[in-house]
């Protein structure tokens, strides 16, 4: 190793015996840096000492002018396992390999070399630190700050040059370091939300610094999500009322029967005060669904908030749950946030995506849901709050509950009640009703004339599959009320990717014997039996239950459809 140029050694040496005179040394020290007198041990005299041995008489043997000086002798390291830590530095150290010493090494070029290594991980670190996109802080274990970044400039608006060398304290509150407690208790920190002032929100990564066990210093990065906070809120402020107040079924009327008996438990246990659970597919209709329980139950006249687990960082989705006390003793308000179960107190909180909520935070929804008690992050104040709780996943939550992912008694508590709805590919008789609502609906809006509808876009957006299902068809509408001018709703008003997958699709129709109605509703059919058969796991008696048909009928679709 000490070959390949990571250490300097000096190969201006000779190696003498020990019964070598000092008028000999004294020669060989005018040709060479160093001389090594061995023999029981190494000795190495470096150029500069040659006053020394002038010093002694000639004809004197070198070891015996070494022993009277107490000379000390030099430590020998093997190429192959490097510096070791018991090394003596008081004299240089020789270098071997194998048997063959190959170099000197002085106590100045390892101060040069652990220089050069502290200069390579001081940039290493720095480069790290500026290039990611958090705030990141370095403290010694007197808690002055030895590295600011570039990004912990601009989120605190505090420059480098009045920060670096003093103490955190003088800028921030000493309750809110977090770094305070990092040097006291040794212990770190991850996903940990913090305001360390009342206008920024982080999530805190902390570490402690250590050597043999002693804490050196501590590092923290933060990442500021006070955007994502006032998104949050802007979203909460502006988030729209999908169903009418006053008859909220009305609007969610459906001609296939598995919406409608979808509906018909819905309106049933809107009375009743329990969890609901929903599930279906992304933009299926799970939110409305469940302003309509709201709307349409005991809680109406209290508030429906939203909280969705898929889009809140994890760190910050327990405060926004269960809300933020810094200190039960301020007076000063920002240190409170409520969150959103007291938001929803006598209302309806609506969680969507509860399968992304991690274990940890379903564990304390859990205790909540047992007596409607709870504590807010940071506060010791036990918080009543009677708040109905309607949860949703985009799929079944039994796989996760089987691989460990969900946690069980909370799945018991949640799905007392849980209500499927179907895709919108599966109840193709709802969209022409639906089409109109909507035109109607953003025609209003936008203060435009109702326009009419060819009879061929009704068609097409029939026969069209609908991936984001109803809330795909609601924008695609909005999206034609705003930009259409004319009286009449056309083809060429349909979104670009929607005529595309239309006129694909009827190529595929072309090239089939069957005409495009009867292949139509085969093919809707068979994704009706696929989807029956991944809901109850393959279980072929199941399936046919909940398609309402004989066991014998689905194997005989089963084999029409070529489905496995």
């Amino acid at each position: 190793m000490f070959r390949s140029g990571q250490i300097q050694l000096d190969d201006s040496f000779t190696i003498v015996n020990d019964h070598m005179t000092l008028a000999e040394v004294k020669k060989k020290l005018e040709k060479y840096k160093f001389v090594v007198v061995a023999g029981g041990a190494y000795f190495i005299i470096h150029n500069y000492e040659y006053r020394l041995i002038e010093l002694g008489i000639d004809t004197a043997k070198i070891i015996d002018w070494l022993e009277q000086l107490n000379w000390l002798p030099s430590t020998v390291i093997s190429s192959e396992t490097g510096i070791l830590a018991n090394v003596d530095w008081r004299r240089p150290v020789l270098i071997e390999n194998g048997r063959k010493i190959i170099g000197v090494y002085t106590f100045e070029k390892r101060i040069e070399k652990l220089e050069e290594e502290n200069r390579q991980l001081s940039a290493y670190f720095q480069t790290l630190a500026e290039t990611i996109n958090d705030s990141v802080t370095a403290v010694d274990e007197a808690g002055e700050v030895v590295y600011w970044n570039v990004t912990a400039e601009e989120t605190y608006k505090i420059k480098k040059e009045f920060i670096i060398g003093k103490k955190l304290g003088e800028h921030f509150s000493d309750e809110s370091i977090v770094l305070h407690r990092i040097l006291n208790e040794g212990l770190p920190v991850r996903g940990q939300y913090h305001r360390p002032n009342k206008d920024t929100h982080v999530l805190i990564n902390a570490s402690p610094i250590m050597i043999d066990n002693k804490i050196i210093g501590g590092v923290a990065a933060e990442h500021n999500i006070t955007n994502i906070i006032r998104l949050n809120e802007e979203l909460d402020s502006n988030s729209a009322v999908l169903v009418p107040k006053s008859n909220p079924f009305a609007k969610m009327e459906s001609g296939s029967p598995k919406f409608q008996e979808a509906l018909k438990i819905a309106q049933k246990v809107a009375h009743a005060d329990i969890p609901v659970h929903l599930t279906g597919e992304p933009g299926s209709g799970k939110e409305m669904l469940a302003q309509a329980i709201h709307y349409g139950g005991t809680k109406a006249d209290g508030p429906f908030i939203t909280i969705n687990c898929s889009v809140i960082p994890p760190g910050l989705l327990e405060i926004e749950l269960f809300g933020f006390q810094k200190d039960v003793y301020s007076t000063d308000q920002q240190t409170l946030q409520i969150g959103r179960i007291e938001q929803a107190l006598n209302g309806t909180l609506f969680i969507e995506d509860i399968d992304k909520m991690p274990l940890t935070i379903q564990g304390k929804l859990l205790n909540y849901l047992i007596d409607y008690r709870f504590y807010r992050v940071g506060g010791v104040d036990e918080i009543t709050s009677p708040t109905r709780i309607i949860t949703s996943t985009s799929k079944s939550i039994d796989l996760l509950l089987r691989e460990g992912n969900f946690n069980e008694q909370l799945y018991y508590h949640i799905s007392v009640i849980s209500i499927d709805i179907p895709p919108l590919r599966f109840r193709k008789e709802d969209i022409v009703s639906l089409v109109n609502n909507y035109i109607q609906e953003f025609s209003s809006k936008y203060k435009k004339p109702v326009p009419d509808m060819d009879p061929e876009v009704i068609t097409q957006l029939v026969n069209y599959d609908w991936p984001g299902n109803v809330r795909e068809l609601r924008n695609t509408i909005e999206r034609i009320i705003l930009l259409i001018d004319k009286s009449l709703i056309l083809s060429a008003h349909l979104p670009e990717h929607i005529r595309s997958k239309i006129t694909a699709n009827q190529t595929v129709l072309k090239k089939g014997e069957n005409n495009p109605q009867e292949q139509g509703l085969k093919n809707s059919e068979a994704l009706e039996i696929e989807e029956a058969l991944k809901k109850t796991y393959g279980n072929k008696s199941a399936a046919a239950s909940l398609l309402g048909i004989s066991r014998g009928t689905l194997y005989n679709k089963i084999k029409e459809y070529g489905l496995s």
